[in-house]
């Protein structure tokens, strides 16, 4: 520890926690992460820093090795991932975000702890700024309605932040955000727009199978091809990661006021290769 008792050797176990110490330019004191944390943050390729397991299977041994100052880890999961966590004695950051304003304030703490709060605010300030800018774009015109999934078998409907992210883009968020759902019930629900964001997919997830297989091809959006693929990392990510998520969103809901983003992909993009689907 530092004279003035900040972290000095964090691990990381939760991408979200790398993603705001590399917006917050204190990567440096990262020692170990997961490797999920490597897929959504390039520097920590570069750094090359010990990977270990994540917040559902934390392994005490593996972050003894890294002698760590502080824990991050995402929470509630496992509870003998927890226990891990704390079997390991160190002083141990559990993050449990369900709000685009729960992230904002895991950012703040973050950057509180590691001794960098102007830079968690200039990061929260910009995040904001983003956010607003697109929502007073499309403020007073018709909103689509769209359907989220953050996973497919069972079907679970996107995170609230993620239906807070769809009303700042222009659309009308269908269904219960985190729920579990059906297929029948999406269909009822008949929404304007589907948008899938898989947890560790990144952007393959097999667009033209899921309408074939649940039986949506003759749902509008199928119709109309208006079935997208976000990155999972820009929407399932609490982070500053998710202004991406954003973007992407709001040129699937109205293309003609918006830019295509990186990081989307619609079913009609038939060059990029889909992923195997779930089973």
């Amino acid at each position: 520890m530092s004279a003035n008792h900040t972290p000095r050797r964090v691990v990381s176990l939760q991408p979200s926690a790398t993603v705001i110490l590399a917006a917050i330019d204190r990567l440096d004191c990262l020692v170990a992460c997961t490797r999920y944390c490597a897929d959504v943050c390039p520097g920590v390729k570069a750094a090359g820093l010990t990977i270990v397991s994540d917040s559902w299977t934390a392994n005490s041994d593996q972050i003894i090795a890294a002698r760590p100052d502080l824990v991050i880890a995402a929470v509630p999961y496992q509870e003998k991932a927890v226990a891990e966590i704390l079997k390991s004695g160190a002083r141990f950051l559990g993050l449990a975000p369900k709000t685009l304003a729960d992230i904002y304030t895991d950012i703040a703490t973050i950057s509180g702890v590691v001794g960098a709060i102007d830079q968690g605010e200039q990061v929260i300030a910009q995040m904001r700024s983003e956010i607003e800018a697109v929502r007073k774009k499309r403020e007073g015109r018709p909103r689509p309605r769209v359907f989220c999934e953050e996973w497919g078998k069972p079907l679970i409907t996107s995170q609230r932040w993620v239906a807070e992210l769809t009303e700042a883009a222009g659309g009308e968020f269908v269904g219960t955000p985190g729920a579990t759902t059906s297929s029948e019930a999406v269909l009822a629900e008949n929404p304007d727009v589907i948008v899938v964001a898989w947890c560790g997919a990144g952007d393959r997830v097999p667009l033209q199978k899921i309408v074939t297989d649940r039986h949506w091809s003759a749902m509008p959006p199928a119709q109309q091809g208006r079935v997208y693929c976000i990155r999972d990392e820009f929407l399932n990510t609490p982070a500053p990661t998710l202004v991406h998520g954003l973007q992407a969103m709001a040129f699937a809901l109205h293309p003609q006021d918006f830019p295509k983003a990186p990081g989307i992909r619609c079913i009609t993009d038939l060059q990029t290769p889909e992923a195997s689907p779930i089973v």
